[in-house]
């Protein structure tokens, strides 16, 4: 996918209020993984400090991946899945913008 088309699918990302998966890294480099119905509006609180105590202090975040899920259930399920991976093919996935497909 070439970056034009990637910032297209985060800009897609960000403005709809369908459930999402979505990986943001922080200013060390770490990645974290969260689920929203509304990308934008989840990433300004984390921004503002008010998402998850995790990202407190950590920025700038930059959103690096995003998928589409159908609803929530298997937005909670893709995130545990990618929550046990470890940190470099969480890379993978960012540096491929791979969909991640999960058996359920």
């Amino acid at each position: 996918m070439t970056k034009h088309a990637l910032e297209a699918e985060v800009e897609r990302a960000i403005s709809s209020s369908e459930w999402r998966v979505y990986l943001l890294r922080t200013r060390t480099g770490a990645l974290y993984c969260g689920i929203s119905n509304n990308v934008q509006k989840r990433l300004e609180a984390h921004r503002a400090g008010k998402g998850a105590k995790a990202l407190r202090g950590k920025g700038p975040l930059q959103l690096v991946w995003t998928q589409r899920v159908e609803d929530k259930s298997m937005a909670l399920k893709l995130e545990a899945a990618i929550k046990k991976l470890t940190k470099q093919k969480k890379e993978q996935i960012v540096l491929c913008n791979k969909n991640i497909h999960i058996d359920e």
